[in-house]
């Protein structure tokens, strides 16, 4: 297996190549794997990957490609219905067209995957959410997450990466049988101490198959993963933009917030919200007089 190496694009034969991953780290004979779409890692040995062929990686990308702009033209709806809704009671329902303007919430994004990372930050931008994007290995995320919180100052903060439930290391209510679950959860308690309230600051924590229960209980208003499935790399972006899009005087169900998320119920869950989004008025250009 000489011509595996690190950041090639993988499969395992045992699962029938059934997640695509890329090469994180080789140590002898054990290769760690993350996912390349899905907030995975796993630990493989070299003798069960399969180098995927570009035709089946484009392939698989086309589907994924697919899955993630069905959710953005769904979130672009749905941010179209509010943007109309916004202007209604802003004009107090009169046609005259008003001249407000919108503050979302601020998002603050640690991410322990590089790449994840940027592609995270891309759909922010896209959706038109403000978003501070760090990136952190998930160990280190619970002693820097309390002085980025302060400095930055965010309406909304994601704490994620990869996980992995394993199932030889004990039973799904063990906290030691997930790979950066814990992380997650003492990364969370250390934001609570610097901003207590639920509202004051929402969080999402979590990755694929995180131990969803400590992650709520650590203070957490939205985690993952309820089926301990997997979950996908954008759907914290989706998750958190929803809030940061909807009104803050506006209650949004659980419902509502995954609807445009790629896993669903299944993936993530949490508790029921308000937005996050501030209206003014009147959106003043002040222009400059030439001499």
């Amino acid at each position: 297996m000489e011509d595996i190496k690190v950041g090639q694009i993988v499969g395992r034969a045992s699962y029938d190549c059934d997640v695509m991953f890329r090469i994180h780290r080789i140590k002898g004979n054990e290769v760690e794997l993350h996912g390349e779409e899905i907030r995975l890692i796993a630990d493989a040995p070299l003798d069960d990957l399969i180098i995927l062929e570009d035709e089946d990686r484009k392939e698989r990308k086309k589907k994924d490609k697919l899955k993630e702009e069905s959710c953005y033209h769904l979130f672009r709806q749905e941010r179209k219905l509010i943007r109309e809704k916004n202007e209604f009671d802003m004009t107090a329902g009169y046609t005259k067209k008003n001249n407000h303007f919108e503050m979302p919430g601020k998002v603050l994004h640690i991410d322990g995957d590089p790449i994840y990372l940027k592609k995270c930050t891309q759909v922010y931008d896209k959706l038109g959410v403000p978003v501070y994007g760090v990136h952190l290995a998930e160990k280190e995320i619970s002693t820097q997450v309390a002085s980025l919180v302060e400095m930055i100052r965010p309406d909304l903060l994601v704490i994620t990466g990869h996980d992995a439930y394993s199932s030889s290391k004990g039973n799904v209510d063990d906290l030691k049988a997930y790979r950066h679950s814990k992380h997650f959860a003492d990364a969370v308690k250390e934001a609570r101490k610097v901003v207590p309230y639920m509202d004051h600051l929402m969080i999402f924590a979590g990755a694929c198959q995180s131990h969803f229960q400590s992650i709520l209980k650590s203070g957490a208003n939205f985690a993952s993963s309820p089926e301990r499935v997997n979950i996908h790399a954008l759907d914290p972006v989706y998750l958190v933009s929803k809030i940061s899009m909807t009104p803050f005087n506006e209650r949004i169900g659980m419902w509502e917030i995954l609807k445009t998320t790629i896993s669903g119920e299944k993936g993530l869950g949490g508790l029921e919200s308000y937005g996050s989004l501030r209206r003014g008025f009147p959106n003043y250009s002040p222009q400059v007089k030439e001499e």
